[in-house]
């Protein structure tokens, strides 16, 4: 079945249809105005869309930032100082020749005995010594029987001045002789008593009781002043440690404190006290020596090495967390928020470190509000709205 449309007029056809008719028949100039303005609308549209992108989130107004601070507050600390040192006398004496010289005949110690003051540790051949004493003693009995003499012959001489025989000279030159015969005596008597005092020398004393360290001469050694020491006494058997502590640790350590000194070698500590920190540092290694008085004890000698550890007297110091303590050329610090919220730059003194914290030794005396965390990304001066940590 064949179905006939009726054909389409004008007015029937599309809208698009129709504006390109009347595109086409519109004026060449008015046609232009119509492109010139659509161009212009699309540009206006292309600058807003790019606008709007090139535009970020715009961020509210900020204030200071927060900071959390904890307050270190006092908590009771004993720290101990590890060190190492040597063995040795606390004053060691050594004794050598002091008279003259000679060959050892007989050597009466050996290291590790105790002896006494005034005991005899070596002597030196004194055989020439001994007969000039003996001829020394026989003028000296000369001199005495020359001084009996002259007092005799003085003697009659005033008798014999009474009755007139003799002259008032000759008696006084009788004096004089006799004067001259008791000084011959003084002066031989003196040279005996200067050979005794010599050969007295030539045996080698103890100075004072204590142990004998060590000793370097044999008999049949010739010696001499020159010769140096013989024995090492340490004076009263007192031995000591000389630890070697570094710098940093000797303004924790006090005159009179405790300290357990073990022996390489052995396991049991033996308790020793401190009595002298040297004043002078090492200006290289920066160390600085303490001097620990040790009792006696058969496991303690004399050059040996020991490991020591001393302990402070129980004090009440600041405590923070690793976080909040930073450090530069300049050392060690913390950041500080003051009353108007403000941080300060503080330097601080570290004293022992856990994984708890840091003790501080100088710096802070406790109630301040210190940064915890973070204060690196702060400046001095800077404001901040502080948070305080709890449980800190």
């Amino acid at each position: 079945m064949n179905m006939h449309l009726p054909p389409l007029t004008l007015d029937d056809r599309p809208t698009a249809w129709r504006v390109a008719r009347a595109w086409l028949a519109a004026p060449a100039r008015r046609r232009a105005l119509w492109v010139a303005a659509a161009a212009l609308l699309v540009l206006g549209v292309w600058l807003l869309v790019a606008k709007a992108q090139s535009r970020g989130p715009v961020a509210p107004p900020s204030g200071p930032p927060t900071v959390t601070v904890v307050v270190p507050g006092l908590a009771e600390v004993r720290e101990t100082v590890s060190a190492t040192g040597t063995i040795a006398a606390r004053r060691e004496l050594p004794v050598g020749v002091v008279g003259e010289g000679g060959a050892i005949v007989a050597v009466r110690t050996e290291a590790g005995r105790y002896v006494k003051a005034g005991e005899v540790l070596a002597e030196i051949d004194s055989g020439v010594q001994r007969a000039q004493l003996a001829q020394l003693q026989a003028a000296v009995g000369q001199a005495r029987a020359d001084a009996r003499l002259a007092a005799a012959e003085l003697d009659r001489a005033r008798k014999l001045v009474e009755r007139g025989f003799v002259s008032q000279a000759d008696l006084d030159r009788r004096q004089a002789t006799l004067a001259a015969a008791q000084a011959r005596v003084a002066v031989a008597e003196a040279q005996v008593r200067e050979m005794r005092e010599r050969i007295a020398r030539l045996s080698i004393r103890a100075p004072e009781a204590g142990l004998v360290l060590s000793r370097h001469v044999e008999e049949g050694q010739v010696v001499s002043p020159a010769s140096g020491a013989l024995f090492r006494i340490a004076a009263g058997g007192r031995l000591e440690v000389r630890a070697e502590v570094p710098e940093a640790d000797l303004q924790r350590l006090r005159v009179g404190e405790e300290a357990l000194v073990t022996p390489t070698g052995s396991d049991r500590a033996v308790k020793g006290r401190i009595w002298l920190i040297e004043p002078v540092v090492d200006p290289g290694r920066r160390l600085g020596v303490v001097r620990i008085d040790l009792p006696t004890d058969p496991s303690l000698r004399a050059g040996g090495f020991a490991s020591v550890t001393m302990a402070d007297v129980p004090r009440r110091l600041p405590r923070l967390p690793q976080s909040a303590v930073l450090t530069d050329a300049d050392g060690a610090y913390v950041y500080v928020v003051d009353a108007g919220n403000r941080v300060r730059r503080q330097p601080v003194k570290l004293g022992s470190a856990d994984r708890d914290g840091v003790t501080i030794v100088a710096g802070l005396a406790g109630p301040e509000r210190v940064v915890a965390s973070a204060g690196a990304f702060l400046r001095p001066g800077e404001e901040v709205t502080p948070v305080l940590r709890r449980g800190a």
